[in-house]
């Protein structure tokens, strides 16, 4: 009978001493193992800890007493089950067992890639790199201790929602691979309370989906060397964002929202940012519609909605509605004008936008009303 955990040998004398315990684990097999000898023919019960180091082991007699609760201890692990184990013979603990105590496991060819073997199921870090993957295996989706997931350098076209699954995950590495969108399935699943560091550099991707401002956690995104031809209009709600690279795109300006970034690092080079233009786009409807009244009261009162309460298409309208740059919004009744922005106002460090030494870019400004046009006019240019 063995179990694979993680064990701490305390001495009860330490105190007495003025010492303290490390107070941190090793990995070991910790075996219930019999004796019998010619002088004691009944066999005794022993305590076998067996680590990488000392696979012989250590062993520590078991009285009828600490047997009883250690048994109990493991029938409770398997949740109640009566299951019928045998104890083991005092044998020496073969290196193989302890691979299933892996955390971290890095491969970087297609020969060295295990068809035939799973991954041990105690990772906390894997990389798959430069193994020609199209597709995320689905024995990965079952490491649920994965704390870093690393595909970068594959040929993966879609990733699939389950990945979501994965409540320990906080970076994830996509970096060169054939990715042309993220899904809004995986912006609503658990990586919204879990994940830290995205790298999607090197892909197809044109446009995220506003959900993707769900990942509140974020605090590292990397989006270099995509088609994007848009950031998301809610990006001002990665409040936790700090790490923003999106350099080599197509972003020809940004969302209102990007004023409420908070960032240390900022790198938008190469992107065919267009120029101003003079004359503001005038969407004003007076007096404002019921769709258009309820909408904004709505948003401005923080009033919950939902697909079970409102039909779906009013909810996604809702998701993207305008912020003007008053705080309140407006959905199909606004002004639109563009404006410059220094990019130092919401980054500590910026990388130069082009080869001309600039740090300015258009941002998409809105109105809700002529009031506020007028009073923002000295924004305008």
């Amino acid at each position: 009978m063995k179990l694979h955990c993680e064990v701490e040998v305390i001495s009860r004398h330490l105190p007495a001493l003025g010492l303290r315990n490390r107070g941190k684990g090793v990995r070991a097999v910790l075996s219930l193992c019999q004796q019998t000898s010619r002088s004691q023919p009944r066999a005794r019960a022993f305590l076998l800890i067996s680590t990488l180091k000392d696979k012989r082991g250590t062993r520590y007699e078991a009285n009828s007493s600490s047997l009883k609760g250690f048994l109990s201890a493991v029938r409770l692990a398997h949740r109640g089950c009566n299951v019928d184990t045998s104890v083991s013979t005092l044998t020496a603990v073969k290196t193989s067992e302890f691979e299933n105590f892996k955390t971290k496991m890095v491969i970087t060819s297609k020969k060295d890639y295990p068809l035939s073997k799973n991954f041990p199921y105690s990772l906390e870090h894997l990389q798959t790199s430069y193994c020609g993957l199209v597709r995320v295996d689905m024995r990965m989706l079952c490491l649920k201790n994965l704390r870093k997931l690393d595909l970068s350098h594959n040929h993966i076209k879609k990733l699939p929602a389950t990945i979501g699954d994965l409540i320990h995950l906080q970076e994830l590495n996509l970096n060169d691979n054939h990715l042309e969108s993220f899904s809004v399935a995986l912006c609503q699943s658990t990586l919204q309370k879990s994940l830290r560091s995205l790298d999607l550099s090197k892909n197809k991707i044109k446009a995220l989906p506003v959900q993707f401002c769900q990942l509140q956690k974020l605090m590292n995104l990397k989006l270099d060397d995509n088609e994007l031809i848009r950031f998301p209009c809610k990006i001002g709600q990665l409040i936790n964002l700090r790490f923003l690279s999106a350099a080599r795109n197509k972003l020809p300006f940004l969302p209102s929202e990007f004023r409420n970034l908070s960032l240390e690092y900022l790198d938008l080079f190469g992107n065919t940012f267009e120029q101003l233009e003079v004359l503001p786009v005038i969407k004003l409807q007076v007096p404002l519609t019921l769709l258009e009244s309820s909408a904004r009261n709505i948003l401005y009162n923080r009033i919950p909605y939902g697909s079970h309460i409102i039909p779906f298409h009013l909810c996604q309208d809702l998701d993207i509605a305008k912020t003007c740059v008053c705080g309140r919004f407006c959905l199909n009744s606004f002004i639109q004008g563009t404006t410059t922005m220094n990019l130092h106002s919401v980054a500590h460090t910026v990388v130069l936008v082009d080869n001309m030494g600039g740090t300015e870019a258009p941002i998409m400004s809105y109105f809700c009303s002529l009031g506020c046009y007028v009073n923002s006019s000295d924004m305008l240019k």
